[in-house]
């Protein structure tokens, strides 16, 4: 088609808890998406380590023998408090490395259900698009309705 762009995805940066949240469709939902990006070839960057929905993305995409890039702030290495990598780990000094090094390295980010820092890194992601220092795909899995206080915030801000 004449003037149009297909983007090729590689990699995708998920952003998620290192909980599994209160509803077991989180659960699913994570080991999901891992199956589909495995499936579809394509890699994974995440926070490291192998706890809650982070664990359940990383370890569905790894059955799949896909590249799988946790990157990791040394403070939480200490006392191996996040678990064990499932693949390849990118110990950085601090959590503003850690997200540009997610920003370099991924082709679109999605952000499942988490807490305050699923929340900022998405925003994180959002605010470097608006300020073009990405061009790159941005999304939400609003599983049972996670996310759409969020969503409802975010209209009533743009208006």
């Amino acid at each position: 088609m004449e003037g149009v762009s297909v983007r090729k995805i590689k990699k995708i940066c998920v952003f998620c808890g290192a909980n599994s949240g209160k509803d077991v469709a989180f659960v699913n939902a994570a080991f999901h998406l891992g199956e589909v990006l495995g499936k579809r070839k394509i890699d994974l960057v995440y926070g490291g380590g192998k706890l809650g929905l982070m664990g359940c993305v990383s370890t569905a995409v790894a059955q799949h023998e896909r590249q799988v890039i946790g990157i990791i702030p040394s403070a939480l290495t200490v006392n191996n408090l996040v678990g064990e990598t499932c693949g390849k780990e990118i110990k950085v000094a601090t959590m503003q490395e850690r997200l540009v090094m997610m920003m370099e390295l991924s082709d679109a980010f999605i952000a499942l259900p988490g807490g305050f820092g699923t929340l900022e890194e998405l925003f994180q992601m959002i605010s470097w698009a608006q300020l073009s220092i990405h061009n790159k795909p941005i999304g939400v899995l609003n599983i049972n309705g996670f996310f759409n206080g969020l969503l409802s915030f975010v209209d009533h801000a743009v208006k």
